[in-house]
């Protein structure tokens, strides 16, 4: 018999920010829709944008992704002055506004972007509340990793 081989499924990732799993323990996520220009989003079907630094502000019942950098590209109109660095305009529910208003006004807690994605044909940034990490809690973190690797390699040499 022949086995079926599952359809795949194509990677809808435009960015990641793998940094935020690094510094912070993330708590909740949420979905956002993005408010974007259209130079914007031809770079974001070329991937030419990065998630490092950016996190979400929240001021006056709005939420705002800041320090998200998009990249022109080569090709963008030239009567259009692009700015890569631009403020976009998150859009969410009112519920999931004061929520993540109220959870932000505690200490040590903020609003970060996780990943910018496709669905269907909107693109959609995935933030979370975050909670900050100490050095400890990182060091602890990577520990507790490298021993998962550990683990799976003497399950692997023990099952030969």
């Amino acid at each position: 018999m022949a086995k079926s081989k599952k359809p795949k499924t194509p990677d809808t990732t435009i960015a990641q920010n793998k940094k935020v799993r690094h510094d912070y323990f993330i708590e909740d996520t949420f979905e956002a829709g993005v408010v974007l220009l259209g130079w914007e989003v031809k770079s974001l079907r070329m991937k030419k944008v990065q998630l490092v630094d950016s996190y979400v502000l929240i001021k006056d019942g709005e939420a705002f992704l800041l320090g998200c950098n998009v990249t022109p590209l080569n090709t963008a109109s030239t009567h259009v002055i692009a700015d890569p660095t631009r403020t976009k305009k998150l859009l969410l529910h009112s519920k999931q506004l004061a929520k993540l208003y109220a959870a932000t006004q505690q200490k040590g807690r903020t609003c970060v972007a996780t990943k910018l994605y496709w669905k269907d044909h909107l693109i959609k940034c995935q933030i979370a509340l975050a909670k900050g990490k100490q050095d400890h809690d990182k060091r602890a973190t990577e520990k507790d990793r490298e021993w998962a690797v550990y683990k799976q390699r003497i399950v692997r040499h023990a099952n030969r």
